[in-house]
């Protein structure tokens, strides 16, 4: 079951990018999840801009392609803490497990094929 329009994902697109750009302050992260962290702020928001749908500016990325990039990076997400060496810092590691969880199900939720009507 599709909850999700293009138009409501795309709201949370910008939460997302919101909550990327202020964990490292909130939750006092190291050094490298801050980059990390700051880096997916700044290129989740070009992906945004970029999608054809409604919330995107320049309008170049297929909206399913959005999708799919979304659930690749969702177990992403997971891993990085592990990839990366931050698994011992608690809130980082949490917070990225955490919002792969929640990237994934909204990835599950979301209707990829009605941008197509909704994107003008």
């Amino acid at each position: 079951m599709k909850l999700l329009t293009p138009r409501m994902h795309g709201y949370l697109d910008f939460v997302v990018v919101v909550a990327f750009a202020l964990a490292p302050t909130l939750f006092h992260f190291s050094a490298t999840p801050t980059r990390v962290s700051y880096a997916l702020s700044v290129v989740h928001l070009l992906l945004t801009l970029f999608t054809r749908f409604p919330m995107g500016i320049v309008k170049l990325v297929p909206f399913p392609i959005h999708g799919a990039i979304e659930f690749i990076v969702s177990f992403t997400l997971v891993a990085l803490p592990f990839v990366l060496g931050f698994a011992g810092e608690q809130a980082a590691c949490n917070f990225f497990i955490g919002f792969g969880v929640v990237v994934f199900l909204v990835w599950l939720v979301t209707d990829y094929k009605a941008a197509d009507t909704a994107a003008a």
